[in-house]
């Protein structure tokens, strides 16, 4: 059965404050300014959803106590997928698939864009590498040819910005209401 947004607005409160990787910021933090940012460019309510609960698995893990060690630099906890079972039968693929593709977007980004790399920070870099590293040329175009991959990449955008401390963003409740719009389950 999928989590309600109530369900998920708990989970926040009750794993949002733990540290995000190596970032100087929370989960709680760092899902809000990305929900934040794509709310600001003008996302439509399921990009905005899907920048909110881009890492939400994450939070599940915590919640399941199957996190990895923060210092286990070797292991990915393929969280861009952990979540979907709980959010799929709730929200449409053009919340699901933006979650799914988005550390692929990572990936895409470093093999398409010169430079990019260059913008990631150390936690990125470092999880980067066990993610699978850049995408070669191959991969790179199967990816952008998927559908909700342009989606995936500027989530990816908004993912890599949202790591300021101290960054005022709308609450937690504020982005609740956008969740409930486009969900298929209600509170």
């Amino acid at each position: 059965m999928p989590l309600t947004t109530h369900e998920i607005l708990e989970l926040f409160d009750t794993y949002g404050a733990r540290r995000y990787g190596r970032e100087p910021i929370s989960q709680a933090e760092h899902a809000l300014q990305c929900a934040h940012l794509a709310e600001q460019a003008g996302a439509t309510p399921e990009l905005i959803s899907a920048s909110l609960l881009h890492d939400l698995g994450h939070l599940l893990a915590a919640h399941a106590n199957v996190a990895p060690p923060a210092n286990n630099a070797a292991h990915d906890d393929m969280h861009q997928y952990f979540a979907l079972p709980f959010l799929r039968g709730q929200f449409a693929d053009a919340v699901l698939e933006p979650i799914r593709l988005h550390v692929d977007a990572k990936r895409y980004l470093c093999h398409a864009e010169p430079g990019y790399w260059d913008t990631l920070s150390e936690e990125s870099k470092r999880s980067l590498v066990v993610q699978g590293g850049v995408h070669s040329a191959k991969a790179a175009a199967e990816f952008i040819g998927r559908r909700h991959a342009q989606d995936a990449v500027q989530v990816r955008r908004w993912d890599d910005l949202a790591k300021v401390p101290g960054c005022t963003t709308p609450s937690i409740e504020h982005f609740a209401a956008i969740l409930e719009s486009c969900s298929f389950v209600r509170l």
